[in-house]
């Protein structure tokens, strides 16, 4: 399944959920009406459904709604009435926002070997022994999530700024001390992140020892849509990971391939590690990390620029879509 976040083009600020099916998207609260119009049987989760509700609505009452969203949604998209598409909405007469646009966290972290090392190299630092003992994260900025095909405002701040290519996943229910071996059931779906990074603020910051927070705060891009786990198990490589190409482009450009079954640290890893005493809570989002050769700071030796306004950043990963943003100058206000 496929879940998207839209809104109509002239109302951006009403957001409704939906599902996607090729090219259109049902919406999550007009499923139950379409279902009775067609003489489909209405499961009392669904008939239960506020107006205009949200992913983070739909996951705040538990597995069971979208468990039934997803078994009536096929049986509507397959009804042979659907042939006009009179109850659908294509993909292009809406606007597509980050499918979880204000996620009550926003985990990342550091999962790709490669990237890691390159990244440290640039500094003239070895991959420390710690890396290896647990996976390490950092919270990113909930409050400034972009999504596919929005306008990211180049921090005044910065003179290098970048991308990063990362695979995020969605926490689709609550809990705490959740152990690795059952961490992959707590997992929505997944997505495309791009972690934007002012580098020369990082690289200050890394000095101080607590991390990228100035260099991060700034904007983070989540989408086009949300891929359940099961259109994927085609490609599984291990609990939580799957070969996926992951592919970055720069105004049409190729910089960047890499692939998510390179992840030395798994999402199942990730969340066991951040739920020991702590609360997860559903629509937190966890970012993999960047992968291998997944931004600029890797590829200066192919003298790729930083970042400016009117760059147009492609991130494509197989199964997930394509989330492209367009870097503007920022507003003095």
């Amino acid at each position: 399944m496929k879940l998207v976040t839209y809104s109509d083009k002239k109302r951006q600020e009403n957001t409704h959920a939906g599902i996607l099916w090729g090219n259109w998207i049902l919406d999550a609260q007009d499923i139950g009406k379409i279902a009775t119009s067609l003489q489909v049987k209405v499961p009392p989760t669904i008939r239960k459904l506020s107006k205009t509700p949200t992913l983070l609505e739909l996951l705040a009452r538990g597995p069971r709604p979208l468990d039934d969203l997803r078994n009536l949604s096929w049986r509507v998209f397959n009804r042979s009435e659907l042939g006009n598409k009179r109850f659908l909405k294509s993909v292009e007469s809406v606007k597509l926002h980050a499918p979880i646009p204000k996620p009550p966290t926003l985990r990342d972290f550091y999962s790709f070997e490669d990237h890691v090392k390159t990244a440290r190299a640039k500094r003239g630092q070895e991959i420390p022994s710690e890396w290896y003992e647990f996976p390490a994260f950092y919270y990113s900025n909930p409050t400034v999530v972009y999504g596919p095909d929005d306008d990211v405002p180049a921090p005044s701040y910065t003179k290098m700024l970048d991308f990063e290519l990362e695979v995020a996943a969605v926490v689709g229910k609550p809990g705490k001390n959740i152990p690795e071996a059952e961490a992959e059931a707590y997992i929505l779906g997944y997505t495309i992140m791009n972690d934007w990074s002012a580098r020369d603020v990082q690289a200050k910051e890394m000095k101080i020892g607590l991390g990228p927070a100035k260099a991060k705060d700034f904007a983070t891009s989540l989408g086009p849509w949300l891929v359940t786990a099961d259109e994927l198990e085609d490609r599984r490589a291990g609990p939580g990971l799957f070969h996926l190409k992951m592919m970055a482009r720069v105004n049409g450009k190729p910089l960047s391939q890499g692939n998510m079954d390179k992840m030395h640290w798994s999402f199942p890893q990730m969340i066991a590690r951040a739920s020991q005493s702590v609360q997860l809570n559903p629509g937190e989002v966890f970012g993999s990390g960047t992968v291998g050769s997944g931004s600029i700071l890797e590829l200066r030796e192919v003298k790729q620029k930083w970042l400016q306004p009117g760059d147009v950043v492609e991130l494509e990963i197989e199964r997930l879509g394509v989330l492209r943003n367009r870097i503007v100058k920022q507003k003095d206000n």
